[in-house]
């Protein structure tokens, strides 16, 4: 396939499970009327973001991929519009517990999980508690008529994930996301860093990044925090084609001939040109 449209949801995702489900299920309608045939719903989308402190009661929210409501909500709303759905979800593996995505097909049907390979720990985003590292590896999809990548909130910024997805065939990158203020100082914006992170794996791997954020003010025992939002579409350039700020609420939409960036990552050069003799430092610890 040439052409591909693929949309980036942003929302407030302060309200309970089926609150929270239903008003995702809406915007993947809007998207999908809109001609998307990828829908990438925010970063652990059927609550609150529950990582902002350390309470083992939150670990009741986990639930097995085949039991995981927001997982079976996606796969009927794939089915029904047929388009491919990252469905984020805290995934229960036995004893263990995972930030997960199951990447559904246009058929609603599973085609596989990956599972956050890089977990934060800081003030505000106590993920470390809650999650273990992802044991899945990174993962690429034949979806759409195309392969995607994708990789979980802070994966995004580490260029080793991009850049391993693109090694692994990726042609467009999907990152879902929940990140807002930092506790620790209020007075610290990371929207602007946040952003040029992802356009800078858009421009070192010449292919599209798809990037989608929750949005609104969360109440904490520790204080509230506020998700900043900013979700946005670029291009095999890093140029973004579809924003938004920090309030909107909706379906950004674009749509990419992905023949013409395959053909600007030939000609850039990037991956002719790489040097993995010299790149042993980088899998050594620090």
């Amino acid at each position: 396939m040439t052409k591909l449209c693929v949309a980036a949801l942003q929302l407030p995702l302060g309200g309970d499970e089926q609150t929270n489900i239903f008003a995702v299920s809406g915007l993947v309608a809007e998207a999908a009327e809109q001609g998307a045939q990828i829908i990438l719903p925010p970063e652990l989308f059927a609550g609150p973001y529950f990582c902002k402190t350390e309470d083992e009661a939150l670990f009741a929210l986990a639930q097995p991929l085949s039991e995981s409501s927001p997982v079976l909500a996606m796969q009927k709303l794939a089915k029904q519009y047929g388009v491919a759905i990252p469905a984020s979800f805290f995934e229960r593996d036995g004893p263990h517990h995972y930030n997960s995505i199951a990447m559904i097909d246009a058929d609603g049907e599973i085609m596989g999980v990956y599972r956050k390979s890089h977990i934060p720990d800081g003030p505000g985003y106590e993920e470390k508690y809650y999650f273990r590292p992802g044991n899945s590896g990174f993962k690429i999809w034949d979806v759409c008529g195309t392969r995607i990548g994708v990789g979980i909130c802070w994966d995004q910024w580490y260029p080793e994930t991009a850049r391993a997805m693109a090694l692994m065939g990726a042609e467009i990158l999907f990152y879902p996301t929940a990140i807002g203020s930092e506790p620790y100082d209020a007075e610290l914006d990371t929207s602007r860093m946040w952003r040029r992170a992802m356009q800078g794996h858009a421009v070192s791997n010449c292919m599209p990044v798809v990037a989608s954020n929750r949005i609104g003010i969360e109440a904490g025992e520790n204080g509230d925090q506020a998700f900043y939002g900013h979700s946005f579409i670029a291009n095999e350039w890093g140029d973004l084609v579809q924003e938004y700020g920090s309030q909107e609420t909706g379906a950004l939409v674009a749509l990419f001939d992905l023949e013409q960036a395959r053909k600007h990552r030939a000609g850039m050069g990037f991956f002719r040109d790489r040097r993995p003799e010299l790149y042993g430092r980088l899998v050594e610890d620090i």
